[in-house]
């Protein structure tokens, strides 16, 4: 069976990947990760979690259709445009 390591280097630090160690069991994964990642002291904490406990997460639904990607940022121009005339119309509405 395949562990996933994540090990914390020091407190309140985010704990990060380390890596992959093969085990038949939880408590062989245990102790051979503490020998990898915690042995000389380089960590001060560590998750070891079966791979297939890991949820990969493929989709990544925009209803917003914000692209964070282009160099000069998302535009909102258009969508506060539309809102400022949602607002117009529903305060016209109201009257």
């Amino acid at each position: 069976m395949v562990y996933e390591v994540f090990r914390q280097e020091r407190k309140g630090q985010p704990y990060a990947h380390a890596g992959a160690i093969a085990a038949p069991d939880q408590a062989f994964a245990e102790a051979y990760a503490r020998e990898q990642y915690g042995r000389r002291g380089e960590s001060v904490g560590l998750w070891v979690v079966p791979r297939q406990a890991i949820l990969e997460v493929h989709d990544f639904v925009d209803e917003l259709e914000r692209n964070y990607h282009r160099v000069d940022g998302y535009s909102l121009r258009d969508k506060l445009k539309e809102a400022r005339e949602r607002a117009r119309t529903a305060a016209a509405r109201d009257r």
